[in-house]
């Protein structure tokens, strides 16, 4: 385990970094008509990741340095949401911009042999854009959104370079027998850490991919089940908890260290964060990468030997992976980078972010066209510009039961059991006095029930078949 002192240094130091960048980038770009026109951008994407699982989110028991200087030097959303609280409909709407009542995928379909539902050809998304727009554009990590040679295969979705899991499922070991790279299957040496080689990758790519500034999206499968990190990370965290090993059960494999195994992972993934940006560092680019990095939903139930209790990964919040509760769809948020006219220091903002945002705010800030569609770019906010607050959010998620919620600025309205009950009763919650969602207030409130039920119509639905994805 790191010592705290350790980690109170990397925090110093690596923020001290990015201080040092953030005025690099300031000076050379001086006033918004001098700015660089085409600024890099590096999405890293976590898997299952809670919103109370960072430092800087309020974790305490697990180490995080390389993230929580991100957060110092740039800024942290603390009502940051995901669109769907499952992984395939988040990540299709965070990459189309388009929100649940008109995304084209709105819960978790499997397909045969190998993959998701996938998007339609010529989708328009964030990755074909900025392909059009003359970046060099590259995932590594999980796909989800089709399988390859379909129209949902990422080479098909703007993508030059894929290299990963296409489908989730396949996605529940981390140490799979192969990956794909673009159109074909790679093998593994048994035992190979598939987020090591997304790492190695991206690095290799933003080496050798030329003149071109680049989009990257980093979607990394740490911490999504099976419970499994290499033996020098567990060894950082040995002896550190009272543990009950793992038995194993539902396609998860065991392990006899659970505890630390998880808190390996997070902090394994917050060392790959740390060498891709000491990469760009290092190659004189990160005063000019716009980094994103966020969650697809919720921390997971407590499958697979994880013990959300233990770590508060949900924050305090209430609900989980598969629910419209904040638990569920409340996630990190950190943006920092070269964002012109941004304030100096660390910043954080309550502003409502919806995850189908993010495309437009990055195109925004890359001076391209925005997508059609629901996404409202915060890209003025990021610069300190006046911006009126956001829209009320509207979820309407088929699966776990079916589900609909209504963020409507102070008040959260939310109904459950949707499949079996159409008309099942709204919940009411007031967030600033009970962001836990224990008081239900919709019999007091009838005025914003008859406002949650004109913004969350019923719609038709998916059926949900994936289980725990």
């Amino acid at each position: 385990m790191l010592s705290r002192r350790l980690v109170r240094a990397c925090i110093l130091v690596t923020t001290a970094l990015w201080a040092t960048l953030g005025g690099l980038a300031c000076a050379s770009v001086g006033s918004p008509e001098g700015r660089a026109p085409r600024p890099n951008v590096l999405l890293i994407y976590a898997d299952d990741l809670g919103y109370g699982e960072l430092g800087c989110y309020g974790q305490t028991k697990i180490a995080t340095p390389n993230l929580d200087a991100l957060a110092a030097a740039g800024r942290r959303y603390t009502r940051a949401y995901t669109g769907a609280p499952v992984c395939a409909p988040a990540r299709c709407m965070l990459l189309t911009g388009r929100a649940p009542l008109a995304a084209q995928i709105r819960d978790n379909v499997e397909v045969q042999p190998e993959g998701q539902k996938p998007l339609a050809a010529d989708t328009p998304n964030l990755a074909r854009s900025l392909r059009a727009a003359g970046y060099a554009t590259a995932l590594y990590g999980k796909w989800g959104l089709g399988p390859v040679g379909s129209s949902g295969d990422p080479n098909a979705q703007g993508f030059e370079q894929f290299y990963g899991y296409a489908c989730q499922r396949h996605a529940h070991s981390h140490t799979p027998a192969w990956l794909w790279r673009n159109q074909t299957r790679k093998p593994l040496a048994p035992g190979t850490y598939a987020p090591d080689r997304f790492r190695d990758e991206a690095l290799e790519f933003v080496r050798t991919r030329g003149e071109r500034p680049f989009f990257l999206m980093y979607a990394t499968t740490i911490p999504h089940m099976a419970m499994q990190v290499p033996e020098d990370s567990l060894a950082e965290y040995a002896g550190r908890y009272d543990e009950t090993p793992y038995t194993g059960g539902r396609g998860y494999t065991p392990h006899p260290t659970p505890r630390a195994a998880y808190a390996a992972m997070i902090t394994r993934l917050d060392r790959d964060v740390g060498v891709l940006l000491d990469e760009l560092r290092r190659r004189g680019e990160l005063e000019r990468t716009v980094v994103v990095f966020t969650s697809d939903n919720g921390p997971t139930h407590d499958v697979g030997g994880v013990d959300t209790e233990f770590f508060a990964s949900a924050g305090g919040l209430r609900g989980r992976k598969g629910s419209l509760y904040e638990g569920g769809v409340r996630v990190p948020l950190l943006v920092a980078g070269p964002i012109w006219g941004l304030s100096d220091g660390p910043s954080v903002s309550d502003r409502h972010i919806a995850n189908w945002d993010l495309a437009n705010t990055v195109l925004d800030l890359c001076g391209q066209p925005r997508l059609p569609g629901e996404g409202e770019s915060f890209a003025p906010s990021l610069r300190d510009e006046p911006q009126k607050p956001r829209s009320p959010i509207v979820w309407d998620f088929p699966g776990y039961g079916g589900q609909q919620a209504v963020l409507m600025g102070e008040w959260k309205a939310l109904r459950r059991g949707l499949a079996k009950t159409p008309d099942a009763p709204w919940e009411l919650y007031h967030l600033p006095t009970d962001p836990t969602e224990q008081t239900d207030l919709a019999a007091q409130h009838p005025d914003l029930i008859a406002e949650a039920s004109r913004l969350g119509p019923d719609t038709p639905r998916q059926g949900h078949d994936t289980g725990n994805d």
